[in-house]
């Protein structure tokens, strides 16, 4: 059984007054995503990207067609960090929500801040982290969660370019620690490439899927690499731009 099935999706989301008409976000929409496997979801703005992960995360029901998930724990594309609270406590956030104490929800996070190359910053404040810092927190908020699908809505879309080539590198390392089954949305098909063992191309909206690219390359991988650039210039060939 596929970790996500999505069948003959169709969403609309209801007009306001005259002045907003109803608006189609995805038409006809089907795919499957097996355990393990990251999925990478490119397309132009407004094409139904989000729509897809806020379905595969039960926050929203398909106007036609069925979804079925694993339980999915959603990153969105702001970090959200609690400003209050410390790294360590905004990590462990999903554990105190489902029951465990302070200290214990702390010591289950805290080993993972080595892991992920956050160590002697957990008691630092969220301003008083870098970009990719804050980052992996949310990211690490999002693993505790224990979900089997992670849902990642362009993660790294607001970090300059080294940052953003650092956090690929170190998502890939994080992921090949703790294997989950990843959905991920970016308008970076540099990236999608980079990550994804699948890359879906979706039209403009109302979002259809145009293309299915099967990416069979092991990691690390690297921009120069011939495979990389060939698989970019095919996926950015269907969305109609220049490689």
């Amino acid at each position: 059984m596929p970790a996500i099935a999505i069948q003959n999706v169709t969403h609309t989301y209801p007009g306001i007054g005259r002045k907003r008409p109803p608006t189609t976000a995805l038409e006809n929409v089907s795919f499957t995503a097996e355990t393990g496997q990251t999925l990478a979801l490119v397309g132009p703005s407004g094409c139904g990207k989000s729509t897809l992960l806020e379905l595969i995360c039960g926050l929203l029901a398909p106007s036609v067609g069925q979804v079925e998930s694993e339980p999915a724990a959603l990153t969105p594309q702001s970090d959200l960090l609690l400003p209050w609270l410390s790294a360590l406590d905004n990590a462990a956030l999903p554990l105190r929500l489902h029951g465990a104490s302070k200290q214990a929800a702390r010591e289950q996070a805290a080993p993972f801040f080595t892991r992920f190359g956050l160590a002697g910053f957990e008691h630092s404040r969220p301003d008083q982290l870098s970009g990719g810092m804050r980052h992996r927190v949310s990211f690490l908020r999002c693993l505790l969660a224990g979900k089997p699908v992670l849902a990642l809505d362009e993660p790294f879309a607001s970090l300059d370019a080294i940052t953003r080539a650092e956090m690929q590198s170190w998502l890939t390392d994080a992921l090949r620690a703790e294997p989950r089954t990843v959905v991920l949305v970016t308008h970076d098909v540099e990236e999608a490439v980079l990550l994804a063992d699948r890359l879906l191309v979706l039209s403009p909206r109302p979002g259809r899927v145009i293309a299915d690219i099967s990416i069979d390359l092991p990691h690390p991988r690297k921009r120069t690499d011939l495979q990389i650039t060939e698989l970019r210039a095919q996926a950015l060939e269907h969305l109609g731009l220049p490689a």
